[in-house]
């Protein structure tokens, strides 16, 4: 496989295997979560350097879930305007583009609203404990996240990506350190991941079978195992991509460096590809910053798509440095 391979998902052609990884831009939005000016021309300029799909950075689907107040949202309908300039933006240089829905859950901003979610545990205040999330919360929860892709998909975005990893809401269903419920929503692999498939699903009634769903989900949680087997959940839900990045826990011994050009959290994306592959398309992530060996991890059939964040930040013309073989 070469980098300017297309990739074709959902009917949608994917022009090579680079992407862009969803990085918040904290100065850029105001109180009322809109896009800005600043956000369309940040995605469009990594669309004209030839980036295959952009994911746009992390996006509330309720005010309480920011970061910050500095933290786009798609809660609210007088939201899409401003994402579709952002969609048409990407599309009319070439780009698939999806966008990022997410809520922050037990790590949520005290000063935007209570840190919620599976079970009572402690928050980032370790003299703080969250709220245990009833069943009736986490189904209006699920509208919240279903909502926001209906909203995506107004703003013409391709598809979403559900932020299932990095210790945030779905993430923390699916852990065993912030998840300890008893219901149909804890214990076992299929349970935990219960709260992200429910989304999956009723995302794929309400936006159809034209629409990508993706998930950025955890590889090792707390062991590589025990991370597909969660993954395995969402697939079988209908989830189109896999990308592959950290969670809460890191238990697996035997994930070790073994020579190979790039780390342990890329590494958990080839091996989820060695899983999938054939079955799902599978990114992978982190520090990534040199093309020769973005084009080792595709030449090589690592993986399906390598996801770029920092560096394609740094310099969007990374993507023609791998796609091009030219100097960086």
């Amino acid at each position: 496989m070469k980098a300017s391979d297309s990739l074709t998902v959902r009917g949608k052609v994917i022009r090579n295997r680079i992407t862009m990884a969803p990085t918040v831009k904290f100065d850029y939005a105001g109180p009322d979560g809109k896009a800005t000016q600043k956000h369309i021309d940040h995605y469009r300029e990594r669309a004209e350097h030839g980036c295959g799909l952009i994911c746009v950075e992390a996006t509330a689907v309720s005010p309480d879930g920011r970061f910050w107040t500095n933290h786009m949202g798609l809660w609210d309908d007088d939201q899409i305007e401003g994402h579709s300039k952002i969609a048409k933006a990407c599309h009319d240089n070439g780009a698939v583009v999806i966008v990022q829905i997410n809520h922050t859950g037990i790590t949520s901003n005290p000063e935007l609203g209570p840190a919620i979610g599976p079970s009572s545990v402690p928050t980032r205040d370790p003299n703080v404990m969250s709220k245990e999330m009833n069943t009736f919360e986490i189904h209006k929860m699920q509208e919240n996240f279903v909502n926001a892709a209906i909203r995506a998909k107004k703003a013409g975005y391709d598809g979403v990506q559900l932020h299932g990893c990095h210790s945030y809401l779905i993430n923390q269903f699916i852990s065993k350190k912030t998840n300890l419920r008893t219901d149909e929503y804890g214990g076992s692999i299929e349970n935990r991941a219960r709260f992200g498939a429910e989304i999956i699903k009723a995302i794929r009634r309400e936006c159809g079978e034209d629409f990508i769903i993706s998930i950025r989900t955890p590889g090792i949680e707390p062991d590589v195992a025990t991370a597909i087997e969660i993954a395995e959940e969402y697939v079988k839900a209908g989830v189109d991509m896999l990308q592959v990045s950290t969670g809460i826990e890191w238990e697996d011994d035997t994930l070790k460096e073994e020579g190979e050009p790039y780390n342990l959290i890329v590494k958990l994306g080839v091996k989820f590809h060695e899983h999938f592959k054939g079955r799902v398309p599978v990114s992978c992530v982190n520090s990534l910053y040199e093309p020769s060996v973005i084009r080792y991890l595709l030449e090589n059939d690592l993986v399906d798509l390598v996801d770029l964040g920092r560096p394609i930040l740094a310099d969007p013309a990374i993507v023609e440095a791998v796609l091009e073989d030219k100097p960086f």
